[in-house]
């Protein structure tokens, strides 16, 4: 007789990413990262606890894991498009195995200090924090892209498994031994990453040529979010759900505690709620998305959320709250991960990494903000109207968001590699060169003209996400359907990036231009490059041909 359980485990596991021996290896050894920082993250509270008797002291600790996603959470992802990924993940994984153990080490020996606490927190959570682009990045190299969102679903599953097992684990060796093996124990929860990703090969560039310094990789990053129609939408979604719902975490040890009068095992049970909700709704999403859009995905996850914290503040009844937690739990993955299988799916491979930190920053933020804005209201009001209030403003931003709707990047939105005719040129230019204008000029019969202007405004996001500092089209008030495109980028260097930046989709949009010029009359293409005022002469200052 076959075993009905183990007969849908197999079914699960065939059809699952996790049949593919390059992500099953990388997955485990995800999952060991995020179960060493969790554990790491426990210790170092508790032991901030028991080296002073200061509040603020220990508030510090969170904020020393978290400060670094808003200090580095853009160079993080700028890092890892412009440097091999391979490297980036090693480096920040030995950073973090050394800076816990020696949290481990300097414990045990006493040696250990509320201050050299906080700096190695920092240091620790910074490593996390310059790791997660890189890592969550290289999912798309080891899946293929309709195994895209069920690999970033099991990395939810992953997380929230580790913040469910990694502060009872680390609690149980801290009993049984030492604070201070709890430490070494973490520390080795980071090594099998390193061993998983020491057997790659080293990446490629995304992209030849000259390459991009960190400060113009997030320079790039944050022109490609903002002129990005997907990103962006992706984006507001982010940052409206976490500033509503952060009002559940921000709320939580008061609930516990106030409205249904539990200690602290209370917390326990209703945290322990949400993270099965959490795993249960990451196993839940891939199915989902095989039947229905991204966008439906996410507009049941926000409404579910409203529904089980509505549930959650009318409750006095433990069970029912619990019932409540586990909904929020669900809601809370359901959204946020499929958020995040929207922008690596969106995001070409030259810039993947800076969306998934540009959206992480995003995230962090509004749930800082939020958190701090929904205890003042519970200060104020109580907790119950806290709830009440965070779940109306989160239906309210829902029903203006349905002008940004969110879904999954097709081949062509995120294929670079368009063949682009070569450009004739009198003279080379060197990389730094600039600025660069670029003109085009379109002759466009009468009957075309209004088609011609719609599709040319198309255009603009285009030329914008991959490196246009501005942009503009002009009509000729001297010649009648003659329309100029002109756009600026910052040097010869970036021009050259914005060619090969052009996905399959942009070439698309600009060929549907194209196809309404005049026939028999080309496009006429002009590259200038700014002139300095001194250029020409020589060193005395004297002009050139006195």
């Amino acid at each position: 007789m076959s075993n009905p359980p183990l007969s849908r485990l197999n079914r699960f596991f065939e059809s699952s990413p996790l049949r593919h021996p390059a992500f099953r290896h990388y997955y485990i050894g995800g999952l060991g990262v995020s179960l060493g920082y969790t554990m790491q993250a426990t210790m170092a509270a508790w032991l901030m606890a028991t080296l002073t008797p200061s509040a603020l002291m220990v508030a510090l600790v969170q904020t020393a894991s978290t400060a670094p996603a808003l200090l580095f959470g853009l160079i993080a992802g700028a890092l890892a498009d412009l440097v091999d990924r391979r490297k980036v993940i090693l480096v920040t994984q030995s950073v973090l195995l050394a800076g816990t153990a020696l949290l481990g080490v300097t414990t045990l020996v006493g040696l250990i200090g509320p201050g050299s606490l906080l700096f190695l927190t920092f240091v620790i959570g910074s490593g996390f924090m310059l790791a997660i682009p890189a890592q969550q990045a290289s999912i798309n190299e080891l899946v293929s892209r309709p195994d895209l969102p069920r690999a970033v679903a099991l990395g939810a599953v992953s997380f929230n498994m580790a913040r469910a097992v990694g502060p009872a684990l680390a609690g149980a060796i801290a009993a049984l031994l030492t604070s201070g093996s709890a430490f070494l124990a973490a520390a080795l929860c980071f090594l099998p990453l390193i061993l998983v990703v020491r057997s790659w090969k080293p990446r490629e560039p995304s992209l030849p040529g000259v390459p991009e310094t960190l400060l113009s990789g997030v320079q790039s990053g944050l022109r490609f979010a903002r002129h990005s129609p997907a990103m962006r939408a992706l984006v507001i979604r982010n940052v409206t759900f976490c500033l509503c719902g952060s009002s559940f975490w921000a709320l939580l040890p008061v609930i516990a505690r106030d409205q249904l009068a539990l200690g602290a095992g209370g917390f326990g049970l209703l945290s322990a709620s949400f993270g099965a909700g959490a795993v249960a709704g990451a196993l839940w999403i891939p199915r989902r998305l095989k039947t229905v859009s991204l966008n439906s995905v996410v507009t049941g996850g926000v409404l579910l959320w409203i529904v089980a914290t509505l549930v959650v503040a009318a409750s006095h009844i433990t069970v029912i709250a619990v019932a409540g937690a586990v909904g929020v739990g669900v809601a809370w993955v359901s959204v946020l991960a499929s958020l995040s299988a929207g922008t690596q799916s969106t995001a070409p491979d030259w810039v993947r990494a800076r969306a998934v930190s540009a959206t992480l920053v995003a995230v962090q933020a509004s749930l800082a903000l939020g958190s701090a804005v929904w205890g003042a209201v519970a200060s104020a009001g109580g907790t119950q109207l806290a709830l009440v209030i965070s779940a109306a403003a989160m239906l309210v931003l829902h029903m203006l968001n349905r002008r940004y709707p969110v879904g999954m990047g097709t081949e062509a939105e995120v294929t670079t590699g368009v063949q682009l005719p070569d450009i004739a040129m009198a003279i080379e230019p060197m990389p730094n060169d600039g600025p660069v204008l670029i003109q085009l000029e379109y002759r466009i019969d009468p009957e075309n003209e209004a088609a011609f202007i719609r599709a040319i405004h198309d255009v603009e996001p285009t030329r914008r996400r991959n490196g246009a500092t501005s942009w503009r089209v002009f009509r000729d008030v001297g010649e009648a359907g003659r329309f100029v495109e002109r756009y600026v980028i910052a040097s010869w260097a970036e021009y050259v990036r914005l060619r090969l930046r052009m996905t399959f989709a942009d070439r698309e949009i600009q060929e549907r231009v194209a196809q309404l010029q005049r026939e028999g009359v080309p496009v006429r293409v002009s590259r200038l490059i700014g002139v300095n005022p001194t250029e020409g002469l020589p060193a005395d200052g004297e002009p050139a041909d006195s």
